[in-house]
């Protein structure tokens, strides 16, 4: 298995690599300025706790495969949030591992080092971007609004509104259609 390494470009860094692989318990066949070639296959969670390491160093592991899963849970999270989390009686981190067929725990920590916001701050993100969307079409009232978007309450909805916008719901969309008749 041939694994791309960023910023990997002299001898030392050579060293450092092999040395982060071999401590790790991972077999090196060939190490080379850009890249490391390991004997078997290594699992993501090894493959993240190397990267860890090879991050201290400077270095990063080029991974199409992580970017890949990446996407998955980006769009896993956005199913739950439009569809399946009104639709279901599972937990955000119970619908994801079934939906990746991975440990939450590895999920999240994966997408927290590699976006630098939770999953709960991202769902929450995307449905409050989801409510300002449904306020400015202006074609349903807030408690509609609040159950399409699973929450449990009017408040709880507003509250979360308020928190990553700085303003209540219906302040917004007072702002937003004064700012539309204006032009």
């Amino acid at each position: 298995m041939r694994i791309k390494i960023r910023n990997m470009v002299c001898k030392t860094c050579i060293l450092v690599v092999s040395q982060i692989f071999e401590e790790a318990g991972i077999k090196v066949e060939n190490v080379k300025i850009g890249y490391v070639v390991v004997e078997d296959k290594i699992t993501p969670f090894k493959l993240d706790a190397v990267n860890k390491r090879l991050k201290k160093a400077g270095l990063e592991i080029i991974d199409g495969h992580k970017n890949r899963l990446i996407n998955k849970i980006k769009t896993s999270i956005e199913e739950y949030a439009y569809i399946e989390g009104r639709q279901s009686n599972l937990k955000l981190s119970d619908f994801l591992s079934k939906k990746i067929d991975l440990n939450y725990a590895y999920i999240s920590s994966l997408f927290s080092s590699a976006q630098g916001i939770t999953i709960e701050k991202y769902l929450i993100k995307l449905k409050i971007e989801r409510a300002k969307v449904m306020l400015l079409c202006n074609e349903k009232k807030l408690n509609e609004i609040a159950w399409e978007l699973g929450y449990s309450s009017v408040p709880h909805l507003s509250g979360q509104f308020k928190k990553v916008t700085g303003i209540p719901p219906t302040r917004f969309k007072k702002i937003m259609q004064k700012s539309y008749n204006e032009i």
